[in-house]
């Protein structure tokens, strides 16, 4: 990704983070990021194309702050490390959780937003699916759950405690304890 590119998607990460898609000014973007508006609508179009690059932005940074939780352990703990991860009270998980939520939100009313946030969407849910498989085949977690439908289930649970964590209904340790505790009854050990 160019300098310039990323810039302007970080820009509009925070920019969503902070005041929401309602909020976001492509000209208050090109600022932060210390572009031309008119090389942002060089690389994204519109505002539409600006919206769905900076959702797939914000998945990508998440993929690589799950990755980056602690990798020990057998398959299912690292999973459930990878998925705790998403609730960790730092400055960047905050502002990816928001912009995420706020992306999510802004779908219902947003049409263009729909396809970028289903194709996201998939994305973590195979990515789950397949970590899943992963310690099935270690017989770390029970063969008899569905991996696709289990990730699925999972991904909504850890948004939706998320916003919950987000909006201040829970703290960021009561989201990631309720978490946890679904995700062992959710991914039961074999035998």
């Amino acid at each position: 990704m160019t300098s310039r590119r990323e810039a302007i998607l970080r820009a509009s990460a925070a920019a969503i983070a902070e005041r929401g898609v309602r909020g976001l000014r492509v000209g208050d973007v090109a600022q932060v990021a210390g572009v031309s508006p008119g090389l942002l609508y060089y690389y994204f179009k519109d505002r539409d194309g600006l919206l769905a690059a900076a959702l797939t932005y914000i998945n990508d940074r998440s993929r690589v702050y799950r990755k980056a939780a602690d990798d020990s352990g057998s398959p299912r703990e690292q999973l459930i490390g990878q998925l705790l991860a998403e609730l960790e009270n730092t400055p960047e998980m905050v502002e990816n959780s928001l912009a995420w939520n706020e992306l999510r939100a802004s779908a219902v009313y947003e049409p263009p937003l729909r396809e970028p946030l289903a194709r996201t969407s998939r994305q973590w849910i195979d990515e789950i699916a397949d970590a899943i498989r992963v310690a099935q085949v270690v017989d770390d977690v029970s063969r008899a759950v569905d991996a696709p439908q289990v990730g699925l289930i999972i991904t909504a649970l850890t948004e939706g405690l998320a916003a919950r964590w987000l909006s201040g209904e829970l703290a960021a340790e009561e989201a990631r304890a309720h978490l946890r505790s679904a995700l062992e009854t959710l991914l039961p050990r074999s035998g």
